[in-house]
C-alpha cells in the first residue's frame, strides 16, 4: 500500500437513519468518540444530514423521513431487532469504550473478549438498535 493511501480519509461511509437523530449523534459522540464534522438541522429540529468522524473514518446519518426515498429504510426496532449491516470501529482501548457503552445504556450483544486473531472487542446496539462492533483489530496495520 502506498503511503498516500494510508493518509487518505475513508471513501466508504456507512449511512443510517434515526428516529431521534440529535440524540443518536450525542450518544455516538459520547460513547465511541465521534466528532461532529457537519450537522445540518432542519427548522423542526430533525437532522437533514450529519457527518461524524473518527480517526479518518466517517459515518453519515439523518432523521427518518416519510418521503419516497425515506420509506425504503426501516430501523432495527421496526424489524424486531434484525439488521442487514453493521459497522466496525477500530479503537486503542476497548475496555474504556465498553464501559462507556454500558454506562450510556447500550445493549451489549457480544461481550468484551479476546479473539483468536489478536483483537479485544465487543458488539453493542445503540439506543435505536443499530449494531456496532468495536475492537483493537486494525486491518490497515495488520497486513503491512
Amino acid at each position: 500500500m502506498a503511503d498516500t493511501e494510508k493518509n487518505t480519509p475513508s471513501t466508504i461511509m456507512p449511512t443510517m437513519r434515526y428516529k431521534d437523530a440529535p440524540a443518536a449523534i450525542d450518544w455516538l459522540c459520547q460513547v465511541f468518540g465521534f466528532a461532529r464534522h457537519a450537522v445540518y438541522a432542519n427548522p423542526d429540529g430533525t437532522i437533514g444530514h450529519a457527518e461524524l468522524t473518527l480517526d479518518g473514518g466517517m459515518i453519515m446519518l439523518g432523521s427518518q423521513k416519510d418521503d419516497e426515498y425515506g420509506r425504503r429504510f426501516k430501523s432495527p426496532q421496526e424489524l424486531g431487532g434484525v439488521e442487514t449491516r453493521s459497522a466496525y470501529i477500530v479503537v486503542t482501548d476497548a475496555e474504556a469504550v465498553f464501559a462507556r457503552a454500558q454506562a450510556a445504556g447500550g445493549t451489549i450483544v457480544r461481550p468484551l473478549k479476546n479473539t483468536e486473531y489478536g483483537s479485544r472487542e465487543f458488539s453493542v446496539k445503540d439506543p435505536e438498535g443499530h449494531s456496532w462492533s468495536v475492537g483493537t483489530y486494525n486491518p490497515w496495520t495488520v497486513h503491512d
